[in-house]
């Protein structure tokens, strides 16, 4: 049976919603922060990783990005990368802080465009101990190229005018996060529709939408470059068949790190998280963690 807490820290004054899980014993256990995708919120799958970091040990603090889920923040469904850096730092510093764990060793987990906040927040923040980044977006640029064209088209005259609408005060034009081939969506390759909504959980009061603008800021985005200013052990588990951030450049990215480490799966994006594809990368995610944070 899960032992969870629901807890909250401020991000830049608004609350963040996330579970602490503790694990057993009486010494204070090393923290796992943990975060999700792009437009993805804990309860798709991140329960079961930190299930499985619990089992062995560590202690996990999941958190919603604000403008998601329980986490505070208007307009909803607004995805701005500054904002999420914030809120990763944010948790970082809230978990170093708890008094029932070990906030000297401190891990950041991230997937996805959280993946590339991990190596971001690992590389700016002080007091993150190692880095676990998962099927991790690393450079906008080459994830847009990959986008088809039509798709684009679809997509950025709309970016651009939530942008200015945004600056007027008016409603946000939003996207789907996730579409069919061709549609305005972020994500639009074959296996994306179908691989992002089976992440979510029956019941799940979920939105596959974001605010439009966000298009502009993910082209932009390039955290991969950071990976050669990890000081600190990582672990990178990147997918072969990765239609969403693609596979090349996020290599060329990860394999600068100092102390990196890159573990290949012939998975796409989305098999990361259920069935075969889980059992294979979580129990290499706890085999990097129990070499370099050692449970006391």
């Amino acid at each position: 049976m899960t032992t969870r807490s629901e807890v909250h820290f401020l991000s830049q004054g608004e609350r963040c919603a996330a579970w602490l899980y503790l694990p057993q014993g009486s010494q204070p256990a090393p923290i796992i922060v943990m975060a999700h995708g792009l437009g993805g919120v804990r309860q798709m799958r991140l329960d079961a990783y930190a299930e499985r970091f619990r089992a062995a040990g560590y202690a996990c603090l999941v958190f919603d990005y604000r403008h998601f889920g329980g986490s505070e923040g208007v307009p909803r469904q607004l995805l701005d990368v500054r904002k999420q850096q914030a809120d990763w730092r944010a948790a970082v510093e809230f978990a170093r802080g708890l008094a029932q764990v070990d906030g000297h060793r401190v891990v950041v987990w991230g997937t996805s465009f959280g993946g590339g906040h991990a190596v971001h927040t690992g590389a700016t923040v002080e007091g993150v101990n190692a880095v676990i980044a998962q099927c991790l977006f690393t450079d906008g640029l080459a994830s847009g190229l990959a986008m088809n064209p039509i798709t684009s088209l679809r997509v950025v005259p709309l970016a651009i005018a939530d942008q200015l609408l945004a600056w007027a005060g008016a409603k946000p034009i939003m996207v789907d996060t996730s579409g069919i081939p061709y549609s305005a969506a972020l994500m639009t390759a074959a296996d994306c529709l179908d691989g992002y909504l089976k992440l979510v959980p029956p019941g799940l009061s979920f939105q596959n939408r974001v605010t439009a603008r966000a298009a502009l800021q993910i082209m932009a985005y390039r955290p991969g470059k950071l990976a050669r200013q990890l000081l600190c052990p990582a672990l990178f588990c990147v997918c072969e068949h990765d239609t969403v951030a693609p596979t090349r450049p996020t290599l060329r990215h990860v394999r600068k790190a100092p102390q990196g480490e890159v573990k290949l799966y012939r998975e796409g994006h989305f098999d990361v998280y259920i069935g075969q594809g889980f059992e294979k990368v979580v129990a290499d995610q706890i085999d990097f963690l129990r070499r370099h944070i050692p449970i006391r």
